[in-house]
């Protein structure tokens, strides 16, 4: 619906819907770092990638981050449609390289999930979910990772 306002979300739809449905990861583990802004993921991540000899990927992805400033820019519902769509995205190259080489990730579900829970919240502790809610259980069809830190 957004597309006639938004042409970009044509082409962010499009890629999604190149991805195959269910992404299996191949035989080398898949690392994800979170953290916030300007803490060393970068930095942190390309020395794992370095030291593993492995392929290093960033959420959203190469291919949608021109986007990006775009979307930051609309309402949180878009927004956030669009890091969701950039981890199903990012699932599809992380399945594929995953058959050639270890896969370290700058953000995945984690960082969307908590900007979700951010922006639903006037701030308060008390106003999070509850312990059971939706936000914090991983999509069931999203490729997991080996590990996160």
């Amino acid at each position: 619906q957004c597309a006639a306002r938004i042409p970009e979300a044509g082409a962010v739809l499009d890629l999604l819907e190149k991805c195959p449905e269910h992404q299996k990861k191949g035989g080398f583990p898949v690392v994800v770092f979170e953290g916030l802004d300007a803490t060393g993921k970068t930095t942190v991540t390309q020395s794992v990638k370095d030291t593993l000899n492995g392929v290093l990927l960033r959420s959203p992805p190469a291919c949608i981050n021109q986007w990006r400033a775009i979307f930051d820019d609309e309402p949180a519902p878009i927004k956030r449609a669009f890091y969701a769509a950039g981890n199903y995205i990012l699932a599809s190259e992380i399945a594929e390289a995953s058959t050639q080489a270890p896969v370290i990730i700058d953000r995945y579900w984690h960082s969307t999930a908590a900007y979700t829970i951010a922006t639903e919240i006037n701030g308060k502790v008390q106003d999070l979910p509850p312990v059971h809610d939706e936000v914090y259980k991983w999509p069931e069809d999203l490729l997991k990772p080996d590990l996160v830190l």
